[in-house]
């Protein structure tokens, strides 16, 4: 089911209003959409790590080419969008795909009944010092192209949730036309294949106002959420909203559907286990 950007937004900022975090959750199977759903979460996000995540991987193997990306969202699209009953679902788009044509694949989202996109994989987690990011710039496959496609989606009416990873990314994701700025921490930490490498909490809420502070000052109405590195559970995203000023939510991927799937089965397992036999 689509939802229009105009009802995106004024469910969002209802939730604002009433003092509730906005919480956006990927789903890389209908399942972890299905009880995201239900434990209430405002938004369901599609992109090609959730289903290397939730086959054991790391989700940075989004990152590498195991596979066409915005293909997968397509393919996951079909697995995902029809066991959704009332929460809009955004599309990961790779905006550095040059075998797409971005309108038109837009275009093709929206037919297929997503509400709106996120930038994923993003070269954002591409260290900015690296030769390997630098050769991405200067070839056409840099972030800028990930902008450009935020403001495609905007201007074709979806709700557009980007990732931004500096000040510099907030404020012209701002300026595309972003709804919902996600502040990206990096990796996130616990569990099996989670991150070792984080900033601390501190430091990650100063880097969240940050973003914060420079998207609105180009937009005053765009949300802010915060994601990854050491935000990994309820109380880490809770510090980090009691430790920064108008950030309104989180977004959890490993977060919600991964690391809640490790502990649950694995005990259920134990518990299987422990029975005992006459």
């Amino acid at each position: 089911m689509e939802f229009a950007r105009t009802e995106s937004l004024e469910r969002l900022e209802s939730t604002v209003q009433d003092n509730e975090p906005v919480i956006g959750a990927g789903a890389g199977t209908g399942i972890s959409a299905k009880f995201a759903e239900r434990g209430g979460v405002d938004l369901l996000i599609i992109y090609n790590s959730g289903r290397y995540r939730m086959n054991g991987r790391g989700s940075l193997a989004g990152m590498l080419s195991y596979g066409d990306a915005n293909e997968i969202v397509l393919e996951m699209g079909q697995e995902v969008l029809p066991v959704v009953e009332d929460t809009p679902v955004l599309a990961g788009v790779n905006g550095t795909d040059p075998f797409r044509e971005m309108d038109v694949f837009i275009e093709d989202l929206r037919r297929r009944g997503f509400s709106g996109v996120q930038n994923f994989p993003t070269v954002g987690l591409i260290d900015e010092d690296s030769s390997f990011r630098k050769n991405l710039e200067e070839t056409g496959m840099g972030y800028d192209q990930e902008v450009e496609m935020i403001r495609e989606a905007s201007e074709q009416g979806m709700l557009t949730c980007p990732y931004v990873f500096n000040e510099l990314q907030a404020r012209e994701m701002a300026e595309a036309g972003a709804d919902v700025i996600v502040s990206h921490m990096g990796l996130t930490t616990s569990g099996d294949i989670g991150a070792e490498t984080a900033l601390s909490l501190d430091e990650a809420a100063e880097r969240v106002q940050a973003h914060h502070d420079a998207a609105k000052s180009v937009n005053d109405d765009v949300m802010v959420i915060c994601h990854g590195g050491p935000i990994a559970w309820p109380d880490d995203a809770q510090y980090v909203l009691d430790n920064t000023d108008g950030v309104v939510g989180f977004f959890g991927a490993s977060s919600i559907e991964r690391l809640a799937t490790e502990d649950a089965i694995e005990k259920q397992a134990r518990e299987f286990k422990d029975m005992t036999v006459s």
